[in-house]
């Protein structure tokens, strides 16, 4: 009698138990963050196998190759896969970490009046094509070791971003374990940029040493980012033909990008790399204003400065850069993905196109 009543009293209390366990979720649900786009990217698993597939087998020569050591930071594009798919597999094949912090561009940060501080979102997940990519804890950590004025918590400006959101695919195909945290950085002029990258690299480190974990190894910094925006059509009336729209104008065009790509990105990261990217991106006359048109501007220089005072308080020497690769909406036959129930969100072709970088750091 007395093991019936001790297993009837154990029943109880885990019907109890599991009852509040259910009320408090229905009271605090899950919040997740959804789609901005489900046009140009993977949002369901069927879809993101078929791009994998696909780009390894319509661009061997751009992806193939074993994965050499992750990176710990990294620079990619984000736009449709059909254009950019193949950038996409070739840089992030070397993410190794589970937790990758993703510096975003916030686009219509003119629409909230957001400028000189950071932007968090407050979502427990994110929609991922194989389901809810989980938001890692340590951005409450992060959140709550910065000083007040260097950020926001602004959930409205990160569900119409999609610079973040199309990265997410890629990384839980390659770790369906990946968690992320998405900051986004809105216009910035470069000495506040390089003061919040130094605080922003102390809580790092601070949160690294506490929970054991290593840099490239169990953590990534990951910047998303376009290169330039190119022509005099459907750029919302505003003309980006620096140099014309013919073919010649095309290859001077693409001339400027590598330049950018090599004196920028390539070997030793320093302060001068970043700070030089921001000269060639950012109007001298107004911070706020493109000189080329990169939507990077910030998220890049941001993450570069970052790395660079994180490197530092590690006393390591500095990261180096290798340029994965370069191409441009135009350069190379598309990816199929109409079949996929996918597409395009712009047109490409001399009037309209855009350049995509790949960049690692290790």
């Amino acid at each position: 009698m007395k093991q019936v009543r001790f297993i009837f009293c154990l029943l109880f209390f885990i019907i109890i138990a599991f009852g509040c366990s259910v009320k408090t979720e229905r009271m605090h649900p899950q919040k997740v963050r959804g789609l901005a786009d489900t046009v140009g990217f993977a949002h369901l698993g069927f879809q993101m196998d078929s791009i994998a597939e696909r780009i390894k087998r319509l661009y061997p020569e751009k992806v193939s190759g074993q994965p050499e050591d992750g990176w710990k930071t990294a620079i990619c594009p984000h736009d449709d896969y059909t254009y950019a798919g193949w950038l996409y597999s070739a840089l992030l094949k070397n993410i190794k970490a589970k937790t990758v912090i993703i510096f975003g561009v916030a686009h219509k940060a003119k629409n909230f009046n957001l400028d000189n501080r950071l932007v968090f979102d407050s979502f427990d997940f994110w929609h991922g094509a194989y389901g809810n990519v989980r938001v890692s804890g340590l951005r409450e950590q992060i959140i709550k070791s910065l000083p007040a004025d260097l950020y926001e918590v602004n959930d409205s400006m990160q569900i119409v971003e999609h610079s973040v959101e199309a990265l997410v695919p890629f990384l839980q195909k390659q770790n369906p374990k990946t968690e992320i945290v998405s900051i986004l950085v809105p216009y910035m002029r470069l000495n506040r940029m390089d003061s919040i990258g130094s605080q922003l690299s102390k809580v790092l480190y601070s949160i690294m040493a506490e929970e054991k974990l290593r840099w490239g190894e169990d953590l990534v910094l990951l910047i998303s980012s376009d290169a330039v925006h190119y022509g005099d059509e459907d750029w919302g009336g505003k003309n980006y033909a620096t140099f014309g729209t013919d073919s010649l104008g095309y290859q001077k065009a693409v001339a400027l990008e590598k330049e950018i790509i090599n004196t920028c990105f390539a070997g030793e990261l320093s302060f001068g790399n970043a700070a030089r990217f921001f000269n060639y991106t950012v109007s001298s006359d107004d911070y706020k204003e493109y000189k080329w048109t990169w939507c990077g501007r910030y998220s890049i220089p941001f993450g570069l400065l970052t790395s660079v005072h994180l490197q530092e308080i590690f006393q390591e020497k500095p990261l180096i850069g290798y340029p994965v690769g370069y191409g441009t909406s135009i350069d190379h036959p598309e990816l199929p993905v109409n079949d996929l129930g996918m597409g395009k969100t712009a047109i490409a072709n001399l009037h309209h196109w855009v350049g995509y970088p790949a960049i690692g750091f290790r």
